[in-house]
């Protein structure tokens, strides 16, 4: 008997070996095998308060509950700051000096978009359990996830670059100058370690700072807002009415391509995997959506109003004046000081409060995506302080260059800073395609992959943001562009980018191709019953 016993095991073992691995995909994600975005004993416990006794087993969500959209509040006021970070800051401001209250209609709507795919991107979180840049890892050959990972990398460089700047500009204008630009940048760079110490004290710790630092920027702006008196009239026209010149496509062209942060799609789908969800409970995961939106939904709404602000004061002060063409964050704070002057509280220090919170929150969240994409494109096993540091260092080097060669020239931080601009334009293709592939994918969404009505809007929106930013990038590089062998560098760049964007789309299989299986009508296999 015991032979018998002893024999079946070694069969199974043997057939074991011989069988093949399962597809990744197909893999429960989990510690031991592969990077999480949270450790287990990391993640907030959702207690079901209404019916503790009798969890839902079926497919519909348990009822709403204030106390459990409590538990879920949090990720999506982290991925709302990236709407506020001092890029956005400079767009607004430029936006209201040059085109007045015209574009609000514009802002408000790329808001909406920009909702969207940040919904698009929690959903692959809370379906899958793990996040976009593990998912890519899986998903594209080895080739592409590096050129992938390699891009992500690039626009969250580019990113921290502007945020720390903004920070460092915040520090000199509240220090009156006494620190330079390079002293605020040495400054803002420690808030890597105030991260690293404040995530040792929980998820739910890290969100009410960053909490903080969102209700700072939005009673800063707020008060600017109330000092300066806007037109009430002209902010509702401009938000109801849809107004477009050519004088102002430029501010239109910004307005939306700040909206979608490459960096910040990769981290909404590792952040709402913070609370501990079940993905193979349908009704858990929906209820996870349904929570997410609401919250999300509040915090860009919050985020909306903060940009309304910016762009209806500098509207007000600003719209057809001599120095609207020349206004960029180095000189704005300057700018309010001569044109509304102190009052209680100087407008100059109100602006630099506002920004030094907007710098400070999105450098932190940077961190923070630093970590998820290079631990999930990489698979590194690293401690999350030694990828916080390897992240902060990639950003920090090349800012503090930045600030020793551009410390006395404002012109050339704003040129800087348009190139900055195009960067993240140059990589939104390359976290939407990957997003929208994988959420279309029902081996890998499940019951939550998107319906063909909410793919054609997915799609039509990224096709609206990737052919406006391109309308941005071209109108630069006509400008910019000098010279043959820079011309023709720029050519071969842009033919390898649109080639690699064409390879991207065409494995997402939503539009179909010439080249695939299910399009080529193969002849019928003749076999021998057959005949």
């Amino acid at each position: 008997m015991e032979n018998d016993v002893k024999e079946k095991l070694e069969e199974e073992e043997e057939a074991n070996r011989l069988l093949p691995p399962p597809h990744p995909q197909s893999l429960p994600s989990s510690d031991s095998e592969s990077e999480a975005a949270f450790e287990s004993n990391e993640k907030i416990l959702i207690v079901d308060f209404e019916s503790p006794d009798d969890p839902t087993t079926g497919d519909s969500p348990p009822p709403f509950s204030w106390r459990k959209l409590w538990l879920f509040t949090g990720p999506g006021f982290l991925m709302s700051i990236a709407f506020l970070d001092p890029g956005n800051l400079e767009g607004d401001l430029q936006a209201g000096a040059i085109a007045g209250y015209s574009l609000l209609w514009l802002l408000m709507w790329a808001t909406a978009m920009g909702l969207l795919i940040q919904m698009l991107s929690a959903r692959v979180g809370v379906a899958t359990g793990r996040h976009l840049a593990e998912l890519c890892r899986d998903e594209y050959p080895t080739w592409a996830r590096y050129v992938l990972w390699s891009m992500a990398e690039l626009a969250l460089i580019g990113a921290d670059i502007q945020e720390v700047i903004g920070s460092a500009i915040a520090i000199q204008i509240l220090s009156r100058g006494v620190l330079p630009l390079w002293a605020g940048v040495v400054i803002t760079a420690s808030d890597c370690f105030l991260f690293l110490f404040l995530e040792n004290y929980g998820v739910r710790k890290l969100e009410a700072v960053f909490a903080v630092l969102i209700a700072t920027m939005g009673l800063s702006f707020a008060w600017m807002f109330g000092e300066t008196k806007p037109s009430g009239k002209e902010l509702m026209i401009g938000i109801l009415l849809p107004r477009l010149s050519s004088k102002t496509i430029r501010q239109a062209v910004g307005v939306v391509g700040c909206v979608i942060m490459p960096h910040n799609v990769f981290l909404h789908s590792a952040l709402v995997q913070s609370r501990k969800i079940d993905p193979k409970r349908k009704s858990r995961v929906q209820e996870a959506l349904n929570y997410y939106l609401i919250e999300s939904s509040v915090a860009l709404f919050i985020s909306f109003m903060i940009n309304l602000f910016v762009t209806t004061v500098f509207a007000k002060g600003f719209y057809g004046t001599e120095k609207a063409n020349n206004i960029g964050l180095v000189n704005a704070g300057q700018y309010l000081q001569e044109k509304f002057g102190g009052g209680l509280l100087p407008i100059l220090y109100i602006w630099g409060i506002g920004l030094l919170a907007a710098g400070q929150s999105s450098t932190i969240t940077g961190t923070y995506a630093g970590q998820f994409i290079m631990g999930g494109f990489l698979n590194l096993r690293l401690k999350k302080w030694m990828r916080a540091v390897i992240t902060r260092s990639c950003a920090i080097v090349p800012t503090m260059i930045v600030a020793i060669v551009f410390n006395t020239s404002e012109a050339s931080l704003d040129v800087l800073n348009e190139w900055l601009n195009v960067l993240q334009s140059v990589q939104i293709p390359f976290a939407l395609l990957p997003l929208l592939t994988l959420v279309s994918k029902e081996e890998i969404m499940g019951d939550f992959k998107i319906g063909p009505i909410l793919q054609r809007i997915a799609w039509t929106v990224a096709a609206l943001v990737m052919i406006i930013n391109g309308y941005l990038l071209l109108d630069f590089f006509v400008s910019e562009v000098d010279g043959f062998l820079f011309g023709v560098t720029v050519c071969v760049w842009t033919t390898a980018y649109i080639a690699f964007i064409v390879y991207l789309i065409s494995h997402s299989n939503f539009f179909p191709s010439p080249w695939s299986s299910s399009s080529i009508e193969l002849p019928k296999r003749v076999s021998v019953s057959d005949s």
